[in-house]
């Protein structure tokens, strides 16, 4: 069942993120704070734009979620006002630092070439377990009909069953630099 993200949800929506968070597999043997990926790529989303956020459910509970965040730029400010102080202060940026601390620090800013087609960016993920039902197929055209004019994804080029699964829908590489862009004009 999809359906919308309500705030008990989170814990749920950190494990995911960490249980595919290493190109789709797990990254629990990454990261020593098993919620600092989660703080990078779900709380925010589901802090500013709940509206944008959908889980799927099944019997044993949550095993997938979409996010998105319909302006990308206002997105990034508003992280870097509102989400990003009290987590540098929480991780500090050593020189061991891993990957989601050093966002934490030095978060990626959209391309403003790439946010004039595609404003809207999002992220989709799914545990083993309801991959192959039509679930994120489902969970991605739930949270399109909530955008308007464009929305862009970032995908590991070594992630073929990602670019599959984005391109199936629609999307199309705009990019290819140091991870694919794929892009779909709504």
């Amino acid at each position: 069942m999809i359906r919308a993200y309500r705030p008990a949800d989170l814990d749920a929506l950190y494990d995911i993120c960490l249980d595919t968070g290493n190109g789709g597999l797990g990254a629990r043997h990454l990261f020593d704070d098993p919620r600092v990926l989660g703080h990078v790529h779900v709380g925010p989303y589901v802090a500013f734009e709940p509206d944008l956020a959908f889980v799927v459910e099944d019997d044993l509970g949550i095993c997938g979620y979409a996010i998105a965040a319909s302006d990308t730029e206002a997105f990034e400010d508003r992280c870097d006002r509102d989400w990003w102080p009290d987590l540098r202060v929480r991780y500090p940026l050593t020189s061991k630092a891993n990957r989601a601390v050093q966002l934490i620090h030095q978060p990626s800013k959209v391309d403003l070439m790439l946010a004039r087609d595609y404003p809207a960016h999002m992220h989709a993920n799914l545990l083993p377990r309801a991959k192959g039902k039509g679930f994120g197929g489902a969970l991605v055209r739930t949270v399109l009909e909530r955008l308007e004019k464009g929305v862009h994804v970032h995908v590991r080029h070594h992630n073929t069953h990602a670019i599959g699964f984005w391109e199936h829908l629609g999307f199309r590489v705009v990019d290819s630099a140091e991870k694919l862009v794929l892009g779909l004009r709504l």
